[in-house]
C-alpha cells in the first residue's frame, strides 16, 4: 500500500477538489463563452469569432468533467448513488441541455441561414446556462441538507423532489454559478478577440464581476445563519467505513465552524473576493491576460471555500444527521483508493501536458476579418 486509509481519504477529497476546479477553469470557460455569445457578438462574424476563441479546445476541456465524475464513483461510490438517485432529474435536465453543445458547434455554421444560426445560438446558451446553474443549485443544497436515508444494508434511498432543490439559497448559489463563469469567460473574450467584440466581452465581464461579489456576500452572511452540521463523535475509520456508526449534531452557524478552529482556512475567500476585484482592475486597464489569471484563481478560491465550509462532510443528510456522508465513511476500500491514486498520478499530468500543448500551440486573437476571410475553415 502506498498510504494510509486515512491519508488516501484526505488526498482524494483534494483529488476531487482539483478535478472540479479544473472543470471551472476550462469547461466553465467555454459554458461562459456560450452564455455571452449573444451579447457580445451582434453580428454573425462577431459571433463566429467568439466560438473559434474556444473551438480548438472545447472538446478537449470537457475531459475534466468526465474525469470528475468517474472519480466520484471510484473515491466515493455512495455519494455517486445518493447523488445521481436523488438529482435523477437534475442530472437528465444536465445531459439533455449538454446535448446542444457538441451539435451546436459542429452543425451551426453549416448552413447558410439566419434562423438556423440563431437557434443554434440559443441551443448554445441554454446547454451552457443550464449546466451552470443547476451544478450551483446542487451545491446549494449541500448546504441545506440533502432528502435521503440509509438503512442497514447500506441501501441508499431519496425522498425528495426535483422541484424542492429550487429553494432561495439554491438558486441564489446557481446565479453565483452563472456570474463567475461569465467573468471567467469574459476575461478570456477579451484576451482572445480585438475590437469590438474585445470591448464589450471586458464590460460584460466586468458586469459579472461586480454582481459575484455582491451575490457572494450575501451567500456567506446566509451561510452564518443557516443551520449547519458538526460530528460529535465517530468510530475508528482506519479499518473500514461505517456511515451509520457517527453521531451529528446541527447548530446555526456550524458550517462557518472551520474557519474559526483553522484560520489559515480564511484565506480562500479572502482569494475569491480580491482576485475578482483584482479582475475588475485589470480588465478596466486592459490587461486581460492578468484578469484571465485573476478568475481562475477566483474561481480556485470559490470551490475551496465551497469545500472547506462542508468539511468533512459531502452530502448531509437532512432526514437523519447521524447518516451523512463525509470523507471519513463514504469512500471506497483502502485497496481501490490506492489503485486509483497510482491511476490519478499518472494521467492527470497527461490531461494538464496536452491541455497546455493545445492553449500554447493555438494562442492567438480570433478576429472578424479572419473569420470572413475564412469561412469554410472555421467553426
Amino acid at each position: 500500500m502506498i498510504f494510509d486509509y486515512e491519508t488516501l481519504k484526505m488526498l482524494w477529497w483534494l483529488i476531487i477538489g482539483i478535478l472540479l476546479i479544473g472543470f471551472a477553469i476550462t469547461d466553465g470557460m467555454d459554458m461562459g463563452v456560450a452564455m455571452l455569445l449573444r451579447l457580445v457578438g451582434k453580428t454573425d462574424s462577431e459571433r463566429r469569432t467568439v466560438i473559434n476563441t474556444i473551438g480548438p479546445h472545447w472538446d478537449g476541456n470537457q475531459v475534466w468533467f468526465i474525469t470528475a465524475g468517474g472519480a466520484l464513483f471510484a473515491a466515493w461510490p455512495m455519494v455517486y448513488a445518493a447523488a445521481f438517485s436523488g438529482f435523477y432529474f437534475a442530472m437528465m435536465l444536465v445531459l439533455f441541455a449538454l446535448f446542444f453543445r457538441p451539435l451546436g458547434f459542429d452543425y451551426r455554421s453549416k448552413v447558410d441561414s439566419k434562423r438556423w444560426r440563431n437557434n443554434w445560438d440559443w441551443g448554445l446558451f441554454a446547454g451552457s446556462a443550464i449546466p451552470a446553474l443547476v451544478f450551483g443549485v446542487a451545491f446549494g443544497n449541500l448546504f441545506l441538507g440533502v432528502p435521503f436515508s440509509i438503512d442497514n444494508f447500506l441501501r441508499v434511498s431519496y425522498q425528495g423532489s426535483f422541484f424542492a432543490l429550487l429553494n432561495p439559497f439554491a438558486l441564489l448559489v446557481g446565479v453565483i454559478s452563472i456570474t463567475m463563469l461569465i467573468a471567467h469567460a469574459g476575461m478570456w473574450l477579451q484576451l482572445r478577440t480585438a475590437s469590438l467584440v474585445a470591448e464589450r466581452s471586458g464590460q460584460y465581464g466586468r458586469y459579472a464581476l461586480i454582481l459575484f461579489i455582491v451575490l457572494f456576500a450575501a451567500a456567506g452572511f446566509w451561510v452564518a445563519n443557516l443551520t449547519g452540521y458538526q460530528i460529535v463523535s465517530m468510530p475508528d475509520t482506519q479499518s473500514h467505513a461505517d456511515p451509520l456508526a457517527k453521531v451529528v449534531t446541527t447548530a446555526q452557524g456550524a458550517w462557518l465552524t472551520n474557519y474559526s478552529e483553522r484560520p489559515w482556512t480564511m484565506t480562500f475567500p479572502i482569494l475569491a473576493f480580491a482576485m475578482a476585484l483584482s479582475a475588475l482592475l485589470f480588465s478596466k486597464l486592459n490587461k486581460p491576460a492578468l484578469g484571465l489569471a485573476s478568475t481562475s484563481l477566483m474561481l480556485i478560491g470559490i470551490i475551496m471555500t465551497a469545500g472547506v465550509s462542508l468539511f468533512p462532510f459531502i452530502m448531509p443528510s437532512s432526514n437523519n444527521p447521524n447518516i451523512s456522508l463525509t470523507i471519513w465513511d463514504a469512500v471506497s476500500s483502502h485497496m481501490t483508493l490506492n489503485v486509483m491514486f497510482v491511476a490519478v498520478v499518472i494521467f492527470v499530468p497527461i490531461i494538464l501536458s496536452y491541455t497546455t500543448w493545445c492553449y500554447v500551440k493555438m494562442w492567438r486573437r480570433v478576429t472578424v476579418e479572419e473569420i470572413e476571410n475564412n469561412p469554410h475553415g472555421s467553426y
